[in-house]
């Protein structure tokens, strides 16, 4: 000991002092739990992670050391009441105490459930859990993706499943589903599938099934982080959420297509019950059998109601053909009777000359003049004592009858030279067909067919044959 020091106080060098505190603090703590608020965090380029933990009246600064930050279990983040385990050291560079964690957890499920409704509030204001943004889930996946874990029974339950419902080919993308770098894995799942190409090499899924088994809120943590939710938001790929059991709820069931309580329910919502399916379609065909097994018997009904009010058509076709027989036999022997009962009225059929109607006529008005001669000198002699009707004479009278007569003789003479029968006088004959009608040209005739031709002294009946020249027979 110096004898020029006055007393006996020890005498440390800066750092023998630090090193001193630092071997205090450290051998007085050893390893501890801290419970206080994060704030202050900052991640360095180092890889460093500083902080503060504070509560109501204290502070204290903290660090994670890089070599530390993927065990850590969960990040810090400013504003979360979280409970850090670690030692107390010292910084000797600024003479101050800081607290190196090795792992952090949140300080109970208060503190998680007031973090995850935070980051609810924000997404849900974002729009990432609106209903129009669902998908419907495709009715007979070809593929099914699945992200879970491959060593948990989750997978199993799964497989089970959709082997018992309709097998389908399985695709699982295994990842960690709780603890660090969980949340990451799951989100790069998600976004791997998304980006997987229609008819490549690994076959894309049409939906996928994001499960994990029950456990604890710290547990389930992994599918609340916002880098989880916004994965699901921007799939692709309809996705179902299977996480926890039937009562636990994530923030990942709001922005997937369709939750499932379990990872079976999952799998029961992701492919139809074949046998359902197949007893649907049972019931369907059946279904269509009566359908138009009805049809078809109104159809018959209405067919038979139309029948009823429809004539026998076979019988009146039969009728028609028997009545068309008869006709053709009677037709022949028809036509031959009717020609020859015309032929027989028009034999008796007399036509007058006109030399006969013209005698006729004279003879009547010589009588006529005769009585009416006989009948003036009657009344004359019976008034022969008038004076005036002595005077009278018939003499203008007889003038006017035989100037009328002169006339009718002109007339009748006439009458005469353009009658047919002066013609058929000469020589020539009037040719008729069977109806009567004259025929006058050779084209008009047909082969077989009778005329009748006129002379002046009578009819004979012909037959043409069938020479050009048209000869008769």
């Amino acid at each position: 000991m110096d004898e020029s020091r006055p007393d006996n106080t020890p005498e440390y060098g800066v750092t023998d002092l630090a090193g001193a505190i630092r071997r205090t603090l450290e051998g007085a703590f050893g390893r501890l739990r801290l419970r206080g608020e994060i704030t202050e965090m900052k991640r360095y380029p180092s890889g460093h992670i500083y902080l503060s933990l504070k509560d109501q009246d204290a502070k204290i600064e903290a660090v994670i050391w890089k070599g530390s930050v993927r065990n850590i279990g969960t990040m810090p983040e400013n504003g979360v009441e979280m409970i850090a385990t670690g030692r107390i050291s010292t910084y000797a560079d600024r003479s101050k105490y800081q607290l190196v964690i090795e792992r952090l957890e949140y300080a109970g499920e208060g503190a998680l459930l007031a973090r995850i409704e935070a980051l609810r509030k924000r997404l849900l204001e974002e729009g990432l859990f609106d209903e129009s943004r669902k998908r419907p889930l495709p009715l007979l996946p070809r593929v099914i993706g699945v992200i879970t874990s491959e060593k948990g029974a989750v997978i199993q339950d799964i497989r089970t499943t959709i082997a018992r419902r309709f097998p389908r080919h399985i695709l699982l993308w295994p990842v960690a589903v709780q603890g660090q770098g969980a949340a990451e894995q799951i989100a790069a799942a998600i976004r791997g599938f998304s980006a997987l190409p229609e008819g490549g090499a690994v076959p894309r899924p049409d939906v996928l099934i994001v499960a994990r088994g029950g456990g604890s809120l710290e547990d389930l943590m992994a599918f609340n982080e916002e880098i989880v939710i916004r994965a699901a938001a921007g799939s692709t790929i309809p996705l179902i959420s299977a996480v926890g059991h039937e009562t636990d709820t994530t923030l990942i069931d709001f922005a997937s297509d369709r939750r499932a309580p379990t990872p079976t329910a999952a799998a029961e919502l992701a492919v139809p019950a074949r046998a359902e399916i197949a007893a649907a379609l049972m019931q369907t065909g059946a279904r269509l059998g009566q359908a138009a097994a009805g049809l078809v018997n109104g159809a018959r009904l209405r067919l038979l109601r139309a029948e009823r009010g429809l004539p026998d058509v076979p019988a009146r076709l039969a009728q028609s053909r028997q009545r068309l027989d008869d006709w053709g036999e009677r037709l022949p022997r028809a036509v031959s009777a009717g020609l020859a009962a015309r032929a027989q009225r028009l034999g008796a059929i007399r036509i007058p000359h006109p030399r006969e109607g013209i005698l006729a006529r004279r003879a009547a008005l010589e009588a006529l003049g005769l009585r009416l001669g006989s009948a003036w000198a009657r009344r004359r002699d019976g008034f022969g004592a008038s004076p005036g009707l002595a005077r009278l004479s018939p003499a203008p009278v007889l003038a006017m009858l035989r100037q009328r007569q002169a006339v009718l003789e002109g007339l009748s003479a006439r009458l005469e030279s353009a009658s047919y029968t002066s013609v058929l006088a000469r020589g020539f004959a009037l040719v008729r067909d069977a109806k009567g009608a004259p025929v006058v040209a050779a084209g008009a005739v047909s082969p077989g067919q009778g005329l009748r031709l006129t002379f002046a002294d009578g009819e004979v009946g012909v037959n043409v044959d069938g020479s050009r020249q048209g000869r008769l027979l």
